[in-house]
């Protein structure tokens, strides 16, 4: 199976995958205007079309007590619209520290602060995708 992770923010979406079900690496970090998820989507169906997915995961941005706040609903509305637009099933997957814990991982590499605002996306989306794989979920069933 063919994996595609996300990380949907305000302005960017970063873009991970795997071929294999085991590790994941960086795609692509698709722009649009400022909470404007059509052109979103719209870039993304494009990019879908070209890595055939069998299977996205989005991640959720949760609230630390667990809880769904408006972040959370875009994101779960983004991947209702996802899953119908492209047909490939949408896993959300919970994305609480996604980006600290890629930042972090950025400043231990010493990348500097202008190369780390153009990866980060990505790096959270590849935190997401591999969070996913490494939990075994892909795998059950199997």
């Amino acid at each position: 199976m063919k994996y595609i992770g996300l990380d949907l923010g305000s302005v960017t979406c970063g873009v991970a995958a795997s071929d294999t079900g085991f590790i994941c690496h960086s795609v692509d970090t698709i722009r649009f205007k400022p909470d404007d998820y059509d052109t979103c989507l719209d870039k993304l169906l494009i990019l879908l079309e070209k890595e055939k997915p069998d299977l996205i995961v989005l991640g959720l941005p949760l609230k630390n007590n667990d809880r769904i706040g408006e972040r959370a609903e875009i994101c779960l509305e983004f991947g209702r619209v996802l899953e119908i637009e492209s047909g490939i099933p949408v896993k959300m997957w919970d994305e609480r520290f996604t980006t600290k814990e890629s930042e972090e991982i950025l400043l231990e590499a010493d990348v500097s602060r202008k190369k780390r605002k153009k990866v980060i996306d990505r790096m959270a989306a590849m935190t997401i995708l591999q969070s996913y794989l490494d939990s075994g979920e892909n795998r059950k069933g199997v």
